[in-house]
């Protein structure tokens, strides 16, 4: 294994619900770099690249916090006008 391996900053997969990373997350979309970034985010084999996924994530994370998780996702609701 390289020694730059070692020196380099350490991998770790994003997680919405982690403070720290979505503040990292804010820093990338504000200074359009990751040279400021402590660690670096691994990229899930079902995405194609790291914004989408953590975009993605994010998503996710908001609206569940928002309305709340949905149960049944196979369930319509027909609306009257």
């Amino acid at each position: 294994m390289s020694k730059l391996a070692y020196l380099g900053r350490p991998w770790t997969v994003f997680e919405a619900k982690n403070k720290q990373h979505r503040a990292w997350f804010a820093e990338f979309q504000n200074r359009r770099t990751w040279a400021y970034c402590p660690v670096r985010f691994v990229v899930a084999d079902d995405q194609g690249d790291l914004i989408s996924m953590i975009q993605q994530r994010l998503i996710d994370y908001y609206t569940t916090k928002e309305f709340g998780k949905i149960e049944d996702q196979n369930h319509l609701t027909l609306v009257k006008r």
